[in-house]
């Protein structure tokens, strides 16, 4: 700024002499110039001192500048060293970082090759040791159940010898069976005379007699014998038996009721030894026609069942039975040949009770056998599911051991992994997440 001034004022002074060696001065003028010039000097001398002033404070103030900039220049060489360092020392502090990375991976890998070594180690121990106690426990547990299993099997004995006690008893039931049968004879003799005449009402009134001796064989209906049930033989023609007996092994019997009652009746009735040739002959007779009659039915060939080759002719009243037996000693053989067997109530009744014993004999057997059947499975899952549990404590104590071991060596210890990846951390890598102060020692914790 004082070199402008000082300018400015030279410039002032140049004009003024300029104007006045130009035009030619008066007296006046002369004077009035040299006014000017004087004051122009003194102008020029206060500028000239004030230019001094200026330079001395410009030199002052270069001399304060370049000492800030030497007193600068020499901090910045002190920070760019200290920087220098610095970088140095984060490099160096990489260089660890990345030396204990690698030494952490290593000590990874070996961990996880001893744990699998020790896992496997144990297993076969834990695998032979529970080999071995298991077979015992086995025993201890399995023993009861077979003594148990052997009990059964007693039972079953039992089960069988008290059937052939059963079967002892059958003896009195035929008795009162024959007592039963003197009745349903009786009760067919009041009724001869409501039925004489009429052969429907005859055959309707054998098949209620026959139905009787049926409810009282101890047979269930639709499930162990069927009544009135139609059938077809090969040839297509169509048969209706009055039962049909069903047996073990999906076998079958054919029952059908014929009553012979008008010969009967006369022959009962009659009062000359004469009548009673004649009316024992028809009786006889009556019978043969009823066995020539159903054999020609052929009721064992129908192939909806399976049959023996003969069917039974049951006769109701066992009195007429009695006396046709009686009077034609080879009227059962030529039943036979006919492959038809003549029963009465109580050979019928008999023979259904025996068959009611093979079927409750049967049920037993199938029973018995499922009940067996049934054992063994059980004692196969038994067995299976004994084994599992075991299998299964003990890869529950071996998991619960090796967790154990596995914690150890990452929590416990000098230099455990977890307290050197928390130091790690501490030393400056980056994280976002903080182990569980429950893995960390008390005083790395604190």
């Amino acid at each position: 700024m004082g070199v402008l001034i000082l300018g400015a004022a030279i410039v002032i002074l140049l004009i003024a002499v300029l104007i006045f060696l130009k035009r030619p001065a008066t007296g006046t003028e002369a004077e009035e110039l040299k006014i000017k010039l004087a004051r122009s000097e003194q102008q020029a001398i206060g500028l000239i001192a004030e230019r001094d002033n200026i330079a001395q404070q410009l030199y002052n103030e270069r001399l304060r500048l370049e000492a800030n900039i030497a007193s600068l220049n020499h901090q910045l060489l002190v920070e760019k060293s200290q920087s220098v360092k610095a970088e140095e020392a984060i490099k160096a502090q990489r260089e660890r970082l990345a030396e204990q990375d690698v030494y952490l991976q290593q000590a990874q890998e070996k961990f996880k090759h001893e744990f699998e070594n020790i896992a496997n180690k144990l297993l076969d121990e834990k695998s032979q040791k529970f080999t071995e106690s298991n077979r015992a426990n086995m025993d201890v547990i399995l023993n009861p159940f077979k003594d148990k299993l052997k009990d059964f099997e007693e039972k079953v004995d039992k089960v069988y010898k008290a059937e052939a006690d059963e079967r002892n008893v059958l003896k009195g039931v035929i008795t009162q069976l024959m007592d039963l049968n003197k009745q349903i004879s009786d009760e067919a003799n009041n009724l001869t005379k409501a039925l004489k005449g009429d052969n429907k009402r005859q055959g309707n009134w054998g098949e209620i007699i026959l139905e009787k001796v049926l409810e009282s064989s101890g047979l269930i209906k639709d499930r162990e014998y069927r009544i009135q049930t139609s059938m077809q033989t090969i040839d297509g023609s169509r048969y209706q038996p009055d039962v049909i007996i069903d047996l073990p092994d999906d076998k079958h019997l054919v029952i059908d009721s014929k009553v012979s009652l008008i010969a009967y009746e006369r022959l009962v009735n009659c009062e000359t030894e004469e009548e009673r040739k004649l009316f024992a002959k028809a009786h006889v007779e009556s019978l043969r026609n009823h066995i020539t009659s159903l054999s020609s039915k052929r009721y064992h060939d129908l192939y909806q069942i399976n049959s023996p080759d003969f069917v039974l002719l049951f006769v109701p009243i066992e009195s007429s039975f009695s006396i046709a037996v009686q009077l034609d000693s080879e009227l059962f053989n030529y039943a036979w040949d006919k492959r038809v067997v003549i029963v009465s109530p109580s050979t019928l009744l008999a023979t259904l009770r025996t068959i009611a014993s093979m079927w409750k004999q049967e049920r037993q057997n199938r029973n018995v056998l499922e009940i067996a059947r049934l054992s063994g499975e059980m004692y196969d899952k038994f067995y299976g599911f004994i084994a599992d549990m075991e299998g299964i404590g003990k890869n529950i104590r071996l998991t619960q051991d090796n967790y154990d071991k596995a914690i150890n060596k990452l929590s416990m210890g000098r230099g455990n992994l977890v307290v050197t990846a928390d130091k790690i951390k501490k030393l400056g890598a980056k994280a976002d997440k903080q182990i569980d102060q429950k893995y960390l020692p008390v005083n790395e914790a604190d």
